[in-house]
């Protein structure tokens, strides 16, 4: 049964996780007017496995609904592999960022530039069809599985959308390396802690026979 005693503040840190995009097709109505017009979810609400560390242990992830009630969403960019130029932002109405009863919400206008409109068709050409968000870390707490080494970072709030990305290659290093780090973190973090409970309990026991 999942225990979810221990919370824990980590300085901020940027995370990087990966989202499915996609073209409208049919009859769906955009969130944006816009003839070139994609869309996707940054992140549901479900739990999701995060990194798999085999011995060590699985380590899953889930943002609670509540997470992003006040997350800073005032400028966010839309790029290609997080660098070089931006195809649509917030501040400008191209690009749609919000929380809604599913998940993160993500929608963009690509129809604003050439380059952009070059964008929508490798999107829609399935040339391209991930994409992968950064935010700043903020508060999550950590819930651990009785008798298994297996966690679960429960996010409960996100301070920073930075931006959302179409990513030429899903399971890039940078992606695996910054979740493998922020797994290490958690799970140092854990060990300490048991280890300074099992020093106070030892304390504790002398104490006791004295």
């Amino acid at each position: 049964m999942a225990t979810p005693k221990e919370k824990f503040k980590f300085k901020d840190q940027a995370q990087q996780r990966l989202m499915v995009l996609a073209a409208l097709e049919g009859d769906q109505e955009p969130r944006i007017a816009s003839d070139r017009y994609v869309e996707g979810y940054a992140a549901r609400y479900d739990t999701y496995l995060l990194f798999d560390d085999g011995d060590y242990g699985r380590t899953y992830e889930r943002f609670e609904p509540s997470a992003f009630n006040e997350t800073d969403m005032s400028d966010v960019i839309l790029q290609f592999d997080h660098a070089g130029r931006v195809f649509a932002r917030t501040t400008n109405g191209t690009l749609l960022v919000e929380p809604t009863a599913d998940g993160l919400f993500m929608a963009a206008d690509l129809d604003r530039t050439e380059l952009a409109r070059g964008l929508y068709d490798d999107i829609r050409a399935k040339m391209l069809t991930k994409m992968s968000w950064r935010f700043r870390l903020g508060e999550y707490r950590i819930e651990r599985t009785e008798g298994s080494k297996d966690i679960t970072i429960v996010h409960t709030k996100v301070p920073k959308i930075y931006d959302v990305s179409v990513v030429s290659i899903p399971a890039n290093n940078e992606t695996e390396i910054n979740a493998r780090d922020l797994v290490t973190g958690v799970r140092d973090e854990i060990a300490r802690r048991e280890a300074e409970l099992e020093i106070r309990r030892r304390q504790i026991r002398l104490k006791t026979k004295i």
